[in-house]
């Protein structure tokens, strides 16, 4: 961002690619948004509730207060015909946008200083007739809970290593936490949307790893 926080972040996997949105602010690590080259994808709303969620069979649109306002599936999974997709265009901040043509076709685009990158997290999936959808991996509340505040104890960790590196200024809260742990985090927030939890433990668990 102008600001000088990190705005988006790629990481490379071994099998594959992942990038994540962060909101422009110094001394927080909020994901706004996470798409992954594996056709899984979804957006947050400012207070961290989802916006937008996709998987490779499809995806969905949540108003901000939960209920589904638009689901869709992708034309080349369902049988039969389908009506073409209509565009889905958002605002992630006044910085980083997102559009959604096709499930191939999902651009992520910065916006600063009168320059634009833009990035196509999309991907073509091809499902056979007679193959099945891996099921998504699913954990229970205590499970979830202890993944969570093991990441937050790590970020607490790494920020206390900052500031004894950098005692006698703020340079430390200019810091980016290590990898994995956003990493960790961005799989524990997956784990959240396929797991069959309330919705309160679903917002515990995202204020936990997004503090």
């Amino acid at each position: 961002y102008p600001s000088g926080n990190l705005a988006i972040n790629i990481i490379r996997g071994r099998d594959q690619l992942t990038c994540i949105v962060q909101e422009d602010e110094l001394r927080t690590t909020k994901i706004r948004a996470l798409f992954q080259s594996d056709g899984s994808s979804t957006c947050y709303y400012p207070n961290g509730d989802e916006w937008i969620n996709m998987s490779i069979q499809g995806g969905q649109y949540l108003d901000q207060a939960g209920n589904r306002i638009r689901r869709w599936m992708w034309p080349e999974l369902s049988p039969g015909p389908q009506a073409p997709l209509s565009p889905i265009f958002i605002s992630l901040n006044r910085h980083v946008g997102v559009r959604i043509l096709a499930q191939d076709k999902i651009f992520v685009s910065f916006l600063a200083k009168g320059r634009q990158a833009k990035f196509n997290m999309g991907t073509k999936v091809q499902v056979g007739a007679g193959s099945q959808l891996p099921p998504p991996a699913r954990l229970g509340e205590d499970e979830l809970l202890l993944l969570a505040f093991r990441v937050r104890i790590l970020q607490l960790f790494d920020r206390m290593r900052g500031c004894l590196n950098f005692p006698s200024s703020e340079q430390w809260n200019k810091m980016q936490p290590p990898m994995y742990l956003m990493t960790q985090a961005v799989k524990i927030l997956e784990f959240c949307m396929a797991a069959d939890i309330s919705d309160e433990l679903r917002s515990s668990i995202k204020a936990i790893v997004n503090a």
